[in-house]
């Protein structure tokens, strides 16, 4: 099973991140599959515009422990470090569909995209604060710059959910 998938339906790009057993945790291989795709995405003339979302009960869990402490970032270029990259050049559309869990850099990686759906099961979480590592992805300043520094403050190390009616970040994503 390939652990992301993709599908061209006329100029949308469709990525579907497909570990649904781990709720879409990502792993080095996955960062590195991710930002092929999206730089061949960005040089593509036939992509207008992409849908990201995962499979599964949960868009992404952030990353997979078990594959993070066996492929640690190292000095240089991390897979983490070269998606970023990919996203601060990709200069089309990127819209995004989140369910369920949307945890660590599963929320973080939303600060890049151009709009995102934010479905009533969604629950994000940054738990970097609790468990005592810096935010990843630009969080510190890109959660501020897209949310207001206001109603952020207090976020990197909170939880929330994307149920209608609450004052919550599905407000600000779709900004």
């Amino acid at each position: 099973m390939d652990d992301i998938i993709t599908q061209h339906v006329g100029s949308i790009l469709r990525i579907q991140l497909n570990r649904p057993t781990k709720r879409n945790a990502m792993t080095s291989a996955m960062y590195v599959a991710l930002v092929g795709i999206f730089n061949e995405a960005a040089n593509d003339e036939n992509t207008r515009v992409v849908l990201w979302h995962g499979a599964g009960d949960s868009f992404c869990a952030g990353n997979d422990i078990e594959d993070f402490l066996k492929n640690p970032p190292g000095p240089g270029e991390s897979p983490q470090a070269g998606l970023m990259n990919a996203f601060l050049n990709f200069d089309k559309p990127l819209v995004v569909a989140v369910h369920g869990a949307a945890i660590g850099g599963g929320t973080t990686m939303l600060t890049h995209c151009d709009f995102i759906y934010a479905g009533e099961s969604t629950k994000f979480q940054m738990p970097f604060i609790n468990l005592a590592v810096v935010p990843e992805f630009g969080s510190s300043c890109s959660v501020p710059a897209r949310i207001r520094w206001r109603r952020s403050r207090g976020w990197v190390g909170a939880r929330w959910t994307g149920s209608p009616g609450t004052t919550t970040p599905p407000l600000w994503l779709c900004c």
